[in-house]
């Protein structure tokens, strides 16, 4: 691990409640272009292997860098920790050593108007990043009038996102998720069909969206991955064995070639997921919101994703605001799972009954 990272990790509080954007901390920030236009850099990928992508960065790209490597002459308190520049996207951590009198919010904001400045000046002349770009940006405005300047697209039209990490486990996961952007890019544009979002999938009277393989609804046997309550209350008062034999089940019915269907909520299904894909079994996951516009799968799920193991569907719209999956979300997405299996041509068998579990 890179020595400023490590002596964050050793001398950082992490943040209690209530703290965020005020004292000290590691941020994710994330820095967008809305039209996606790829003007910070060029997807590169030698060989057609996407574990070698790697971005070129463009003028406009170079000077965002350095304008976020400018920061601490304004902000003293921040340090970048760790960065990963895209086509149209900049993933960052910042480390705010100690409180700031303006809170992170502030510097973020000021970050973004000097990337909008620079931003104008693209537009107006994309030549003019090469040189004294941040000089040039400045003085255009009264070089060609405000209400021209102001007409300029600044290109970063969106604040951008920040994000603070309250628990120490958030910065290996973040630090993996930066450093994979150039190589899940890659993936999708090597292998688009399976990241393609597919409307209108009609199964049991619903209507979904899907990103995954679409070949896994034509699969044999499907089984639902539902932990009952009962199970895991029983297993808390000493008696584990009908949770882990449930558990077992599943997946030695995914061993044996059933597609599992669950939308994996519980810890326990989640460990169920897990086995899944660390032993490359295909699945079917039930998703609690829509796919919104360049959506990618997480960590594992993307992997097999690319390697055509896994569906992944969802009835609803994307909904931008929606964090947390509410109990009625979590009945109606078992019954959907539920739904799925009946499709399957054992619909009068279950496909768990006849194994003994580990």
């Amino acid at each position: 691990m890179d020595k400023n990272l490590q002596t964050a990790l050793d001398k950082w509080q992490w943040q209690e409640p209530d703290t965020a954007w005020k004292g000290a901390g590691l941020y994710h920030v994330t820095l967008t272009i809305p039209s996606r236009e790829p003007l910070l850099g060029t997807l590169v990928i030698p060989d057609s292997d996407a574990t070698k992508a790697r971005v070129n960065i463009l003028p406009l790209g170079r000077a965002v860098l350095n304008i976020q490597r400018q920061l601490s002459s304004f902000y003293p308190e921040i340090q970048i920790l760790h960065y990963c520049l895209m086509p149209d996207h900049l993933h960052a951590i910042w480390y705010v050593r100690q409180a700031m009198p303006r809170g992170i919010r502030a510097a973020v904001r000021g970050f973004w108007q000097e990337v909008k400045k620079v931003g104008r000046l693209s537009s107006f002349a994309p030549n003019l990043i090469r040189e004294n770009y941040q000089e040039r940006a400045k003085t255009l405005r009264e070089e060609i009038g405000a209400d021209r300047y102001d007409a300029l697209p600044p290109i970063f039209t969106e604040m951008p996102f920040v994000r603070p990490m309250g628990q120490r486990r958030q910065l290996p996961a973040t630090l993996r998720y930066i450093d994979m952007n150039p190589q899940r890019l890659a993936t999708k544009r090597l292998m688009p069909g399976f990241f393609r979002v597919q409307e209108g999938i009609e199964l049991a009277g619903r209507t979904y969206s899907g990103v995954g393989n679409i070949a896994l609804l034509q699969a044999e046997h499907y089984a639902p991955v539902h932990v009952r309550r009962m199970m895991v209350e029983a297993a808390e008062h000493g008696e584990p064995q009908t949770l882990r034999d449930y558990m077992n089940g599943c997946v030695l019915a995914a061993r044996k070639g059933t597609v599992m269907v669950s939308p994996f909520i519980s810890p326990q299904e989640k460990q169920v997921m897990e086995v899944l894909l660390k032993e490359e079994r295909p699945f079917i996951c039930i998703a609690n919101n829509g796919f919104r516009d360049y959506y990618k799968p997480q960590d594992g799920l993307f992997d097999a994703v690319a390697a055509g193991r896994v569906l992944i569907l969802s009835p609803w719209d994307y909904d931008a605001d929606k964090r947390h999956v509410t109990r009625a979300d979590c009945i109606a997405m078992n019954q959907m799972a539920e739904e799925l299996c009946s499709l399957s041509s054992i619909t009068n068998s279950n496909p768990l009954s006849s194994i003994t579990p580990d």
